[in-house]
């Protein structure tokens, strides 16, 4: 797999979605009480809710910035546009409903182009790496190293960085699932090509030994991260007020590439807005200081996507929930710091009493952190819940609980030169988030993370480490959609190999950050009259 300075641009591209985001803005639903009313009184069944338009006031400014279009301007926008989608000019046009118009075959033929031109790309720039075995080239793969692959089916470990790993990986099969995504297809056939993909690779795209821990992580987690860039990206070109411009087409694209790309070169096949069936969401931006043993500047992205209570909405796809993170550092040699995303693949409502709703069920993960002293990486299923409860009129509680059980890298092991200096294995973990809104000013969120990555399943049976991380941020909104936030991280890891001597570090983080906010609600779904107490 290429080294981690192949994989700058692709990390390049991902950064550039958090000032983008910060210029074109997510469309934020938030109803009115009238409209909660109105649609708690309803049992017609919602296929896509239109979204309520806020008014601006001093304190809560329109949340989008785009100019006024009327919707009858676009073929493919407005409610009637299922039967105008059917041709355009003579060109089948994708419907997400019905499925008329995707395609099996055309992501089929990018993603083969795409790892053509990987190895082509890793060829030219790569030429001097070279695997362990014999030495050979590791891009220049030939039929008999296909073959060989094939046949044998000799599985293991590698040795690539743990960045390359565990975020180069997902994020290559992201884009392999974006192509299948955006052309049409569900989740699950997305997260067939992606892992079909990934398969390929391992078999014709190298000569070194094909390995599990690629497996595991660029076919699922790059599943996950790729379906949470492509609703992101979805929520900037959602058509409220006529086609998105050009800077939103370029947010978007920045987003997710592999829609952007799709976009471009199949004209308006595959523009028809995904019906996303008004979530309830929050995003913020921030920028910062971080404080600890080595200072950096920081910048990181956070988004709730489908928050419990939304009046009309429903959870029949995966991640029609999902809670995404991603904080850059001002490090050429370490520039992600962390990706946490968990989300929910299969599950239910459920509501107690008038002031709690919620939902449960299984939940798909990827996390990646990555701060100077130790790393720890998963991928896992876990069985949780998340939910918000009304306290009072103006004070809000959401929370998280999950458990479950991944496979995970972790650590910065003892080595030889030129070994892998982590740790892989089963991992089961947990986590714990709960946030409580106070009106429209402030913010106390806590999140605790737990992991035990055991020795089983890995190359290394001897050794296993406990990491727990948590993670206390206090938000204060000044004004409109701008505040400031403190935060406090705190980790602590307990590592055991072999007969060496047992490691225990811990380390203490305090940031300051400017905060952009996506609304003034910070997140509070309101499904009841705002009288009530």
């Amino acid at each position: 797999m290429p080294t981690y300075d192949t994989l700058k641009h692709a990390l390049r591209i991902v950064s550039l979605a958090t000032p983008l985001l910060a210029l074109t803005g997510f469309a934020a639903h938030q109803p009115s009480s009238g409209s909660l009313a109105q649609a708690a009184a309803s049992s017609a069944p919602v296929e896509a809710p239109a979204p309520a338009i806020p008014v601006a006031t001093p304190d809560a400014p329109a949340y989008g910035w785009r100019r006024p279009v009327p919707s009858s301007t676009s073929p493919l926008a407005g409610p009637g546009a299922a039967a105008a989608r059917v041709e355009n000019n003579g060109q089948q046009v994708l419907d997400w409903e019905s499925g008329a118009g995707k395609s099996y075959l055309i992501p089929a033929l990018e993603v083969t182009g795409f790892l053509i031109g990987l190895n082509i790309f890793d060829r030219i720039f790569l030429d001097d790496d070279r695997t362990g075995e014999g030495g050979r080239r590791t891009y220049y793969s030939t039929t008999p190293t296909t073959w060989h692959h094939l046949r044998d089916q000799n599985w293991g470990f590698d040795q690539d960085p743990f960045n390359v790993n565990q975020f180069g990986h997902p994020y290559q099969g992201a884009t392999m699932y974006g192509l299948a995504r955006s052309c049409g297809l569900g989740f699950w056939e997305s997260w067939a090509y992606a892992n079909v993909g990934s398969f390929a690779w391992k078999m014709a795209g190298e000569t070194d030994r094909p390995s599990i821990n690629d497996m595991v992580t660029t076919g699922n987690s790059g599943s996950l991260l790729g379906e949470a860039l492509f609703r992101m990206s979805q929520l900037v070109l959602k058509e409220e007020q006529g086609p998105p411009d050009f800077w939103h087409e370029a947010a978007a694209a920045a987003i997710s590439p592999p829609t952007g790309f799709n976009r471009l070169a199949f004209g308006d096949r595959f523009k028809t807005p995904f019906p996303s069936h008004d979530p309830a969401t929050f995003w913020r931006v921030r920028a910062g200081y971080m404080f600890n043993s080595e200072d950096d500047l920081t910048t990181d992205f956070q988004m709730s996507y489908g928050l419990p209570g939304q009046p009309g909405y429903s959870y029949r796809r995966p991640l029609d929930y999902f809670d995404f993170q991603i904080s850059g550092l001002a490090r050429s040699n370490n520039p992600i710091g962390n990706v946490l995303l968990r989300g929910l693949l299969y599950g239910k409502e459920y509501q107690a009493g008038e002031d709690y709703r919620g939902i449960w069920g299984i939940y798909g993960s990827y996390d990646y952190i990555s701060p100077t002293i130790f790393r720890v990486s998963t991928t896992a299923l876990s069985l949780g819940t998340t939910a918000q409860y009304w306290l009072s009129s103006r004070l809000a509680l959401q929370g998280s609980v999950l458990a479950g059980v991944g496979f995970g890298a972790a650590g910065k092991t003892p080595t030889s030169d030129g070994q892998r200096d982590y740790h892989y294995g089963v991992t089961p973990q947990g986590i714990m988030s709960l946030r409580l809104l106070y009106g429209t000013r402030l913010a106390l969120e806590s999140v605790l993370r737990g992991y035990y990555v055991s020795g089983t399943g890995s190359d290394n049976a001897e050794g296993d480490e406990a990491i727990m991380r948590s993670n206390t941020n206090l938000l204060y909104r000044i004004f409109g959609r701008h505040g400031i936030s403190l935060q406090y991280i705190h980790a602590v890891r307990n590592a055991q190999y072999g007969n060496l001597p047992a490691r225990h570090q811990t380390d203490g983080t305090i940031g300051i950050f400017y905060t952009f906010l996506g609304d003034t609600h910070l997140g509070a779904v309101q499904w009841r009259d705002s009288s009530s107490d």
